[in-house]
């Protein structure tokens, strides 16, 4: 347990933080999912729909520093890819 006033306000912040961090993972994670679904359903106009909306998610996830900025565009590189694909 913390021992001082300052270590238990960094407890709380840290608490926040996780938080609104993992939320923020976690709907990034989710518009992924959407569009790699509707790619395997085969729905490819709806896949490229949701695309610019994963898109963004990804790159407000890394401008909060939820992940790193070389990993959001590795997710965003395959994805596009995969879209990309699957209308071929």
């Amino acid at each position: 347990m913390a021992n001082s006033k300052s270590a238990l306000k960094r407890i709380r912040q840290n608490e926040i933080r996780r938080d609104r961090n993992r939320a923020a993972r976690s709907e990034m994670r989710t518009s992924i999912k959407n569009v790699r679904r509707a790619i395997e359903l085969g729905e490819l106009e709806q896949a490229a729909e949701l695309l610019p909306q994963a898109v963004k998610t990804i790159d407000v996830t890394a401008r909060k520093g939820v992940i790193h900025r070389n990993t959001a565009d590795r997710t965003k590189s395959r994805l596009v890819r995969a879209v990309a694909r699957a209308q071929a």
